[in-house]
């Protein structure tokens, strides 16, 4: 018999809201599948199952609280059930109140008639927002997993009911108008804000507090990597080009391969350096706040391969279709803020990553080689690590090895 517990999706992460659950007692497993849908912070995640076999017992009721590392499933393995040849049965699951969450949310006693608000898919928070704001729930489309209805539904459908009665108004639309009436939108808008501010402002505090970071910085001329790209988009139809960024994200995959202290975790006290390479890209959500869900195996990807990762992964991101194993696979992070200007980036380590890579714009600058001084398109990449795991000589054949790798980009 195996535990499924609530999965860690960060180092903010203290608990989880369990949205629903996908699977019920005697449901064949496989690695990989969606058992559940929790609400963090940061949106209504995904959460696999990273083991083969047949649920036993679901522990828990959709809408508790749940503290990470708490059991919420019990599965029974594919060893354990040639072993053990005990029957699964159809009965209804027994709900168990772990003692650790039991003060913080009563289980809810279930009732013989199931209405329709009951039987549709809605995160908690978003239902209790629809019940302030008395929005009709069979009215509103939902947009998260499944169509899961989320705090961005009936933020839109508050607006949808506010528009009808400015337009039927005899006053003028003012923005004094605008904020009397729609109150609920700007507040519930801002309470995820918050949210997201919070769970960003402990994973840093606690980033600040126990990493002494180094840092390092270098610039690289990116002509020949920018030539490359464009005589490479030239043979390829709009929707199939690739953008620099993909060059970047390769670039550091395969620097990474060269050195490897860098893709890891710093966990107690040492240093555990990951296999895979799973590269974490700092994404800005539209209603604010940043989310770095990871592009797996990087290293193993062309650049057609990233490209198409890269777009699937944004616009899940900004939908929240996100997988709880793409909040929490990240070996390193890669922040780019050049497409807003900034021209360095100094990044705080994420943990339990011991790294942190950013790039700037790319900008014409000053360049001087073999005596003669000309303008090139330069990018500043920094790196910011972690001196318990490595020291500065390696973050600098970090950096050498990301410049030689986008001087060689056709080999990427």
């Amino acid at each position: 018999m195996a535990d499924f517990c609530m999965p860690s999706l960060g180092a903010d992460m203290r608990t989880g809201t369990l949205v629903e659950w996908h699977v019920k007692q005697g449901d064949r497993l496989k690695r990989g599948d969606i058992i559940a849908d929790v609400e963090t912070d940061k949106g209504i995640m995904e959460i696999e199952i990273f083991m083969d076999g047949i649920v036993e017992e679901l522990l828990l009721e959709k809408g508790t609280k749940v503290p990470v590392g708490t059991v919420m499933a019990r599965i029974l393995t594919e060893e354990t059930a040639k072993v053990e040849v005990v029957p699964v049965t159809s009965a209804a699951p027994t709900i168990i109140t772990p003692p650790e969450i039991s003060k913080e949310i009563p289980l809810a006693t279930p009732t013989p008639a199931i209405t329709k608000q009951e039987r549709l898919r809605i995160s908690p928070m978003a239902r209790k927002l629809a019940t302030e704001l008395g929005i009709d729930l069979s009215k509103v489309q939902g947009t998260g997993a499944d169509g899961a209805i989320q705090q961005i539904d009936i933020e839109r459908a508050a607006a949808s009911q506010v528009q009808p009665v400015v337009k039927a108004s005899i006053e003028p639309v003012t923005e004094k108008t605008v904020t009397e009436k729609a109150p609920a939108k700007s507040s519930s808008t801002s309470d995820f804000q918050a949210g997201m501010r919070r769970a960003i402002a402990a994973a840093m505090s606690l980033a600040n507090r126990d990493i002494p970071h180094y840092y390092l910085e270098t610039r690289i001329d990116m002509s020949h990597p920018l030539q490359w790209l464009e005589a490479e988009n030239q043979r390829r139809s709009i929707k199939d080009r690739i953008l620099p960024v993909v060059l970047l994200i390769k670039a550091v995959a395969r620097s990474l391969v060269d050195v490897p202290e860098l893709n890891g975790y710093w966990i107690g006290d040492r240093l555990e350096v990951q296999e895979g390479i799973h590269i974490g890209f700092a994404i800005s959500l539209r209603q604010g706040g940043l989310v770095t869900p990871a592009i797996h195996h990087a290293d193993l990807k062309t650049l057609d391969e990233l490209m198409a990762a890269m777009r699937d992964l944004i616009a899940r991101t900004r939908s929240g279709h996100l997988r709880s194993s793409e909040l929490s696979d990240a070996t390193i992070t890669l922040t780019n803020l050049g497409d807003i200007g900034v021209e360095k980036v100094y990044g705080v380590i994420y943990p339990p990553q011991v790294a942190i890579v950013g790039f700037g714009k790319i900008a014409e600058q000053p360049w001087a080689e073999h005596g003669m001084v000309g303008a090139r398109p330069v990018v500043t990449a920094t790196i910011a690590g972690d001196h318990r795991a490595t020291d500065g000589m390696v973050g600098a054949k970090f950096l050498q090895a990301l410049n030689v790798h986008l001087q060689d980009i056709q080999n990427l």
